[in-house]
Protein backbone atom coordinates (compact mmCIF):
# COMPACT_ATOMS: atom_id res chain seq x y z
CA UNK A 1 0.00 0.00 0.00
CA UNK A 2 1.45 3.55 -0.90
CA UNK A 3 0.65 6.96 0.14
CA UNK A 4 1.91 8.80 -2.74
CA UNK A 5 1.38 8.42 -6.41
CA UNK A 6 3.34 9.84 -9.18
CA UNK A 7 3.27 10.02 -12.67
CA UNK A 8 6.35 10.69 -15.17
CA UNK A 9 9.26 9.98 -17.75
CA UNK A 10 12.24 8.78 -16.01
CA UNK A 11 15.27 9.37 -18.06
CA UNK A 12 18.80 7.86 -18.36
CA UNK A 13 20.96 11.26 -17.60
CA UNK A 14 25.08 11.22 -19.41
CA UNK A 15 26.16 14.09 -17.36
CA UNK A 16 29.89 15.67 -18.52
CA UNK A 17 32.98 15.16 -16.47
CA UNK A 18 34.39 18.06 -17.32
CA UNK A 19 33.58 22.05 -18.05
CA UNK A 20 32.58 22.46 -21.54
CA UNK A 21 30.28 22.34 -24.78
CA UNK A 22 28.72 18.97 -25.06
CA UNK A 23 30.20 17.92 -28.52
CA UNK A 24 33.64 18.48 -26.55
CA UNK A 25 33.03 16.06 -23.94
CA UNK A 26 34.50 12.54 -24.18
CA UNK A 27 33.71 11.74 -20.71
CA UNK A 28 30.27 11.26 -18.85
CA UNK A 29 28.44 9.77 -15.87
CA UNK A 30 25.44 8.15 -15.87
CA UNK A 31 22.51 8.87 -13.62
CA UNK A 32 18.72 8.45 -13.91
CA UNK A 33 17.00 11.66 -13.79
CA UNK A 34 13.16 13.13 -14.71
CA UNK A 35 11.26 14.86 -12.49
CA UNK A 36 9.22 12.92 -11.11
CA UNK A 37 12.07 10.52 -10.57
CA UNK A 38 13.69 12.84 -8.41
CA UNK A 39 9.97 13.51 -5.94
CA UNK A 40 9.89 9.69 -5.72
CA UNK A 41 13.27 9.14 -4.93
CA UNK A 42 13.34 12.31 -2.50
CA UNK A 43 10.14 10.89 -0.80
CA UNK A 44 11.17 7.33 -0.43
CA UNK A 45 14.26 8.47 1.55
CA UNK A 46 12.54 10.63 3.58
CA UNK A 47 10.85 6.79 4.45
CA UNK A 48 7.46 7.76 2.52
CA UNK A 49 5.98 4.78 0.49
CA UNK A 50 5.78 5.99 -3.66
CA UNK A 51 4.20 4.47 -6.46
CA UNK A 52 5.76 5.59 -9.94
CA UNK A 53 3.54 4.64 -13.05
CA UNK A 54 5.76 5.39 -16.12
CA UNK A 55 6.58 3.19 -19.62
CA UNK A 56 10.06 2.20 -20.35
CA UNK A 57 11.67 0.60 -23.19
CA UNK A 58 12.35 -2.69 -22.92
CA UNK A 59 16.09 -1.85 -23.86
CA UNK A 60 19.42 -1.52 -21.30
CA UNK A 61 18.03 1.98 -20.31
CA UNK A 62 14.58 0.62 -19.13
CA UNK A 63 16.17 -2.64 -17.53
CA UNK A 64 18.80 0.17 -15.76
CA UNK A 65 15.95 2.52 -14.54
CA UNK A 66 13.64 0.12 -13.06
CA UNK A 67 16.48 -1.23 -11.31
CA UNK A 68 17.39 2.29 -9.77
CA UNK A 69 13.87 2.45 -8.51
CA UNK A 70 13.49 -0.65 -6.98
CA UNK A 71 17.06 -0.29 -5.14
CA UNK A 72 15.46 3.34 -3.97
CA UNK A 73 12.59 1.54 -2.55
CA UNK A 74 10.10 3.30 -4.95
CA UNK A 75 6.82 0.78 -5.97
CA UNK A 76 7.20 -0.37 -9.32
CA UNK A 77 3.92 -2.50 -10.15
CA UNK A 78 3.06 0.38 -12.28
CA UNK A 79 6.68 0.51 -14.04
CA UNK A 80 5.23 -0.94 -17.98
CA UNK A 81 8.38 -2.26 -20.57
CA UNK A 82 7.26 -1.35 -23.76
CA UNK A 83 8.41 -3.50 -26.71
CA UNK A 84 8.62 -0.77 -29.92
CA UNK A 85 9.48 2.32 -28.44
CA UNK A 86 12.65 3.26 -27.00
CA UNK A 87 13.76 4.65 -23.46
CA UNK A 88 14.52 8.59 -23.51
CA UNK A 89 18.05 9.66 -22.20
CA UNK A 90 19.62 13.12 -22.06
CA UNK A 91 23.20 14.82 -21.53
CA UNK A 92 23.91 17.43 -19.49
CA UNK A 93 27.11 19.72 -19.32
CA UNK A 94 29.14 20.24 -16.05
CA UNK A 95 28.83 24.21 -14.84
CA UNK A 96 30.14 26.15 -11.81
CA UNK A 97 27.88 28.98 -12.72
CA UNK A 98 24.38 29.02 -13.90
CA UNK A 99 22.39 26.16 -15.25
CA UNK A 100 23.86 23.77 -17.42
CA UNK A 101 23.45 22.92 -20.91
CA UNK A 102 20.64 19.77 -21.41
CA UNK A 103 19.99 17.99 -24.26
CA UNK A 104 17.16 15.40 -24.43
CA UNK A 105 16.43 12.60 -26.78
CA UNK A 106 12.78 11.36 -25.94
CA UNK A 107 10.90 11.80 -29.11
CA UNK A 108 8.59 8.79 -29.24
CA UNK A 109 9.79 7.48 -26.27
CA UNK A 110 7.94 4.88 -23.92
CA UNK A 111 7.07 7.11 -21.97
CA UNK A 112 4.99 9.33 -24.57
CA UNK A 113 3.74 6.14 -25.13
CA UNK A 114 1.16 6.32 -22.04
CA UNK A 115 -2.82 5.94 -22.33
CA UNK A 116 -5.47 5.78 -20.38
CA UNK A 117 -4.74 1.79 -20.58
CA UNK A 118 -2.19 2.22 -18.59
CA UNK A 119 -3.62 3.53 -15.81
CA UNK A 120 -7.19 1.14 -15.24
CA UNK A 121 -5.64 -0.76 -12.82
CA UNK A 122 -4.34 1.78 -10.24
CA UNK A 123 -5.41 1.22 -6.64
CA UNK A 124 -6.01 4.35 -4.50
CA UNK A 125 -6.66 2.41 -1.04
CA UNK A 126 -4.48 4.07 1.47
CA UNK A 127 -3.11 7.06 -0.94
CA UNK A 128 -3.03 10.38 0.51
CA UNK A 129 -0.91 12.56 -2.27
CA UNK A 130 -1.34 12.64 -5.75
CA UNK A 131 1.46 14.56 -7.43
CA UNK A 132 1.87 15.65 -10.87
CA UNK A 133 4.14 17.69 -13.14
CA UNK A 134 3.51 19.74 -16.38
CA UNK A 135 6.23 17.69 -18.22
CA UNK A 136 3.96 14.31 -18.45
CA UNK A 137 1.06 15.84 -20.34
CA UNK A 138 3.55 17.72 -22.73
CA UNK A 139 4.88 14.30 -23.72
CA UNK A 140 1.47 13.37 -25.98
CA UNK A 141 -2.03 14.12 -26.11
CA UNK A 142 -2.75 10.46 -24.37
CA UNK A 143 -0.11 11.26 -21.45
CA UNK A 144 -2.25 14.58 -20.86
CA UNK A 145 -5.94 12.24 -20.70
CA UNK A 146 -4.07 10.28 -18.24
CA UNK A 147 -2.59 12.50 -16.09
CA UNK A 148 -5.95 14.57 -16.28
CA UNK A 149 -7.80 11.12 -15.44
CA UNK A 150 -5.69 10.58 -12.74
CA UNK A 151 -6.32 14.62 -11.08
CA UNK A 152 -10.33 13.62 -11.45
CA UNK A 153 -9.58 9.72 -9.59
CA UNK A 154 -7.53 11.30 -7.03
CA UNK A 155 -10.23 14.38 -6.93
CA UNK A 156 -12.89 11.71 -6.44
CA UNK A 157 -11.23 9.71 -3.85
CA UNK A 158 -10.21 12.53 -1.18
CA UNK A 159 -6.36 12.95 -2.27
CA UNK A 160 -5.06 15.95 -2.12
CA UNK A 161 -3.10 16.81 -5.78
CA UNK A 162 -0.07 18.92 -5.78
CA UNK A 163 1.12 20.44 -9.01
CA UNK A 164 4.60 21.69 -10.09
CA UNK A 165 4.25 23.20 -13.93
CA UNK A 166 8.20 21.92 -14.66
CA UNK A 167 7.67 23.94 -18.23
CA UNK A 168 9.43 22.46 -20.58
CA UNK A 169 8.61 24.46 -23.93
CA UNK A 170 10.41 22.51 -26.64
CA UNK A 171 7.94 20.04 -26.00
CA UNK A 172 4.83 22.04 -27.27
CA UNK A 173 3.90 23.37 -30.31
CA UNK A 174 3.23 26.68 -28.88
CA UNK A 175 3.08 28.28 -25.77
CA UNK A 176 -0.15 29.41 -25.73
CA UNK A 177 -1.05 25.69 -25.78
CA UNK A 178 1.49 24.84 -22.82
CA UNK A 179 -0.06 27.82 -21.19
CA UNK A 180 -3.57 27.01 -21.25
CA UNK A 181 -3.45 23.16 -20.44
CA UNK A 182 -0.67 23.90 -17.71
CA UNK A 183 -3.19 26.45 -16.28
CA UNK A 184 -5.93 23.55 -16.45
CA UNK A 185 -4.16 21.25 -14.60
CA UNK A 186 -3.09 23.65 -12.28
CA UNK A 187 -7.01 24.91 -11.55
CA UNK A 188 -7.70 21.08 -10.66
CA UNK A 189 -5.16 20.81 -7.47
CA UNK A 190 -4.96 21.69 -4.12
CA UNK A 191 -1.23 22.93 -4.22
CA UNK A 192 0.72 25.04 -7.17
CA UNK A 193 4.03 24.95 -6.80
CA UNK A 194 5.45 27.01 -10.35
CA UNK A 195 9.03 28.97 -10.17
CA UNK A 196 8.92 32.67 -10.73
CA UNK A 197 9.91 32.65 -14.06
CA UNK A 198 6.89 30.06 -15.14
CA UNK A 199 4.82 32.25 -12.97
CA UNK A 200 5.12 35.14 -15.26
CA UNK A 201 4.85 33.11 -18.31
CA UNK A 202 1.24 31.17 -16.69
CA UNK A 203 -0.17 34.48 -15.55
CA UNK A 204 1.86 37.22 -17.70
CA UNK A 205 2.38 38.56 -14.12
CA UNK A 206 6.13 39.13 -12.04
CA UNK A 207 3.94 40.18 -8.90
CA UNK A 208 4.35 37.20 -6.40
CA UNK A 209 0.57 38.29 -4.75
CA UNK A 210 -0.79 38.29 -8.72
CA UNK A 211 0.49 35.08 -9.23
CA UNK A 212 -0.80 33.49 -6.05
CA UNK A 213 -4.17 35.09 -6.36
CA UNK A 214 -4.59 33.96 -10.66
CA UNK A 215 -4.26 30.12 -8.47
CA UNK A 216 -5.89 30.78 -4.89
CA UNK A 217 -8.98 32.29 -7.21
CA UNK A 218 -9.88 29.15 -9.04
CA UNK A 219 -10.27 27.26 -6.40
CA UNK A 220 -6.32 25.65 -5.50
CA UNK A 221 -5.74 26.17 -1.71
CA UNK A 222 -2.15 26.58 -1.45
CA UNK A 223 0.43 28.64 -3.66
CA UNK A 224 4.27 28.31 -3.09
CA UNK A 225 6.90 30.36 -5.05
CA UNK A 226 9.91 29.33 -5.88
CA UNK A 227 12.37 32.33 -6.03
CA UNK A 228 15.60 30.80 -6.08
CA UNK A 229 18.22 32.10 -3.88
CA UNK A 230 15.51 34.71 -2.28
CA UNK A 231 13.57 31.52 -1.16
CA UNK A 232 9.53 31.04 -0.90
CA UNK A 233 6.66 33.18 -1.29
CA UNK A 234 3.81 30.95 0.30
CA UNK A 235 -0.09 32.33 0.24
CA UNK A 236 -2.98 30.20 0.86
CA UNK A 237 -6.72 30.61 0.22
CA UNK A 238 -7.04 32.19 3.77
CA UNK A 239 -4.95 34.94 2.59
CA UNK A 240 -2.19 34.03 4.92
CA UNK A 241 0.96 35.10 2.79
CA UNK A 242 4.92 35.26 3.91
CA UNK A 243 8.24 34.61 2.76
CA UNK A 244 10.60 31.91 3.42
CA UNK A 245 14.16 32.72 3.88
CA UNK A 246 16.60 30.83 2.05
CA UNK A 247 19.41 28.11 3.33
CA UNK A 248 23.13 28.92 2.84
CA UNK A 249 24.77 27.31 -0.02
CA UNK A 250 28.25 26.84 0.00
CA UNK A 251 28.77 26.17 -3.74
CA UNK A 252 26.45 25.14 -6.67
CA UNK A 253 27.59 22.05 -8.25
CA UNK A 254 24.42 21.37 -10.11
CA UNK A 255 20.94 23.39 -10.26
CA UNK A 256 18.76 20.93 -11.79
CA UNK A 257 16.54 18.86 -9.70
CA UNK A 258 16.29 21.70 -6.92
CA UNK A 259 12.81 22.53 -7.81
CA UNK A 260 12.06 18.59 -7.57
CA UNK A 261 13.53 18.46 -4.44
CA UNK A 262 11.87 21.37 -2.92
CA UNK A 263 8.58 20.00 -4.03
CA UNK A 264 9.76 16.54 -1.56
CA UNK A 265 10.06 19.32 1.59
CA UNK A 266 6.98 20.71 0.85
CA UNK A 267 4.93 17.69 0.25
CA UNK A 268 6.42 15.19 2.62
CA UNK A 269 5.93 18.17 5.36
CA UNK A 270 2.53 18.33 4.80
CA UNK A 271 1.90 14.70 4.56
CA UNK A 272 3.53 14.84 8.09
CA UNK A 273 1.14 17.10 9.37
CA UNK A 274 3.87 19.87 10.37
CA UNK A 275 2.21 23.60 9.16
CA UNK A 276 2.86 24.87 5.56
CA UNK A 277 5.65 27.31 6.85
CA UNK A 278 7.65 24.54 8.43
CA UNK A 279 7.07 22.51 5.33
CA UNK A 280 8.38 25.01 3.01
CA UNK A 281 11.38 25.77 5.33
CA UNK A 282 11.89 21.94 4.74
CA UNK A 283 11.70 21.87 1.11
CA UNK A 284 13.92 25.38 1.29
CA UNK A 285 16.72 22.75 3.05
CA UNK A 286 16.19 20.07 0.47
CA UNK A 287 16.45 22.37 -2.46
CA UNK A 288 19.53 23.41 -1.08
CA UNK A 289 21.16 20.78 -0.39
CA UNK A 290 20.05 19.41 -3.98
CA UNK A 291 22.16 21.92 -5.69
CA UNK A 292 25.18 21.03 -4.02
CA UNK A 293 25.30 17.72 -5.43
CA UNK A 294 25.79 16.56 -8.95
CA UNK A 295 23.09 13.95 -10.87
CA UNK A 296 19.97 15.43 -10.66
CA UNK A 297 18.75 13.37 -7.25
CA UNK A 298 22.04 12.32 -6.01
CA UNK A 299 21.94 15.24 -2.90
CA UNK A 300 17.78 14.43 -1.98
CA UNK A 301 18.59 13.65 2.13
CA UNK A 302 17.98 10.60 3.93
CA UNK A 303 15.63 12.23 7.22
CA UNK A 304 18.82 12.16 9.29
CA UNK A 305 20.71 13.92 6.85
CA UNK A 306 17.87 16.41 6.24
CA UNK A 307 18.25 17.28 9.86
CA UNK A 308 21.47 17.49 10.53
CA UNK A 309 21.37 19.99 7.31
CA UNK A 310 18.91 22.57 8.91
CA UNK A 311 20.05 22.29 12.34
CA UNK A 312 23.50 23.41 11.47
CA UNK A 313 22.09 26.31 9.23
CA UNK A 314 19.47 27.58 11.78
CA UNK A 315 19.47 31.31 11.20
Amino acid sequence: MCEIITIGEPMALFAANKEGHLEQIDSFTRYVAGAEVNFSVGMSRLEHKVAYITKVGQDPFGKYINKFLVENKINTQYVKFEENYPTGFMMKSKVTDGDPEVFYFRKRSAASQMSMKDISNISWEGVKHFHATGISPALSATCHEAVSELMATARANGVCISFDPNLRPKLWSNQNEMVKVINDLAFRSDIVLPGMNEGKILTGSNDVNFIADFYLSAGVSTVVIKLGEKGAFVKTKDDDSFIVEPFRVDKVVDTVGAGDGFAVGVISGLIEGISIRQAVIRGNAIGALAVMSPGDNEGLPERQQLAVFMNDNKK
